[in-house]
């Protein structure tokens, strides 16, 4: 306060009496903020416990993992019975070895399911030894909800556009690395999807989100895609249901699948 009073005493005028307002303004406890409601006390006892679940084991080149115990399997080892071509009808890819793999010109295939927000695990193996170069070479694609594709491809040593290597979301966010393993050697990608949400007149809410971790290294970091992709394309969102089936690419080049599942997550995570 004796600041204050020296300010008015010698200021002499109104810019002495403006500072010591000032000061004594921002003298005074601003008003806390007002606490956020929460559904739950802090250590609630009554809050419903998170269910338990037997947690999957990790693949090895040799061998599959387990998925965790509340997975959809959409590949156990034997058979497409959950997938069926785009083009109607039973899908035509190889199965054998446990795995499956793609057959030139029978076209995509999908899941027969529906999913919306998701963890979803991937393998796949690209050809060895490796064939032709750039987009050439050990193509496929990962397609949630069958619009937005995470690209597979033989990006080791093998040089192309950077929105279009392994593990980009193709045409828009190329991975933060390039993680490839050689070709034939079995691949990983786990993928955190959560999809658009638009209002009842076709309005976007929000955009799609997605994480991917490449051979157990971040490679998208909950990126937006801004609509689906394509090539050479940027098509805006259009509005579509909450769940689609998932999709996976026929590019004329016999990439190998295993060990597919995917868990279903609430909206929000709940």
């Amino acid at each position: 306060m004796k600041t204050m009073r020296k300010a008015l005493f010698f200021g002499g005028g109104c810019l002495a009496v403006a500072t010591a307002l000032s000061m004594i303004a921002t003298s005074q406890p601003s008003a806390a903020p007002q606490e956020a409601k929460h559904e739950w006390e802090i250590h609630d006892r009554n809050r419903p416990l998170p269910p338990v679940i037997t947690p999957g084991t990790a693949s090895t080149q040799e061998r599959a993992g387990n998925p965790p115990s509340d997975a959809i399997v959409l590949f156990n080892g034997t058979d497409l019975s959950n997938w069926e071509s785009v083009k109607g009808g039973p899908a035509k890819w190889k199965v054998g070895g446990g795995f499956f793999e793609t057959a030139a010109q029978t076209g995509d295939i999908q899941t027969k399911q529906a999913f919306g927000d998701c963890q979803l695990h991937v393998e796949w193996a690209a050809p060895d030894p490796p064939h032709g170069e750039d987009q050439d070479r050990g193509n496929s694609g990962v397609f949630l909800h069958g619009l937005y594709e995470i690209q597979v491809l033989d990006s080791y040593k093998n040089v192309t556009y950077a929105d279009g290597q392994a593990a980009a979301v193709y045409g828009q966010h190329p991975p933060l690395v390039n993680a490839t393993r050689p070709p034939g050697q079995w691949q990983t990608y786990d993928i955190i999807f959560h999809g658009p949400r638009f209002e009842a007149g076709g309005k976007l809410l929000r955009p799609a989100y997605v994480t991917v971790i490449h051979n157990g290294v971040l490679v998208q970091d909950h990126v937006a895609p801004t609509g689906p992709t394509g090539h050479h394309v940027r098509p805006p969102y259009h509005p579509t249901p909450e769940k689609l089936p998932l999709r996976l690419q026929d590019h004329n080049h016999p990439v190998r699948y295993r060990n597919i599942w995917i868990r279903e997550l609430a909206e929000g995570g709940k």
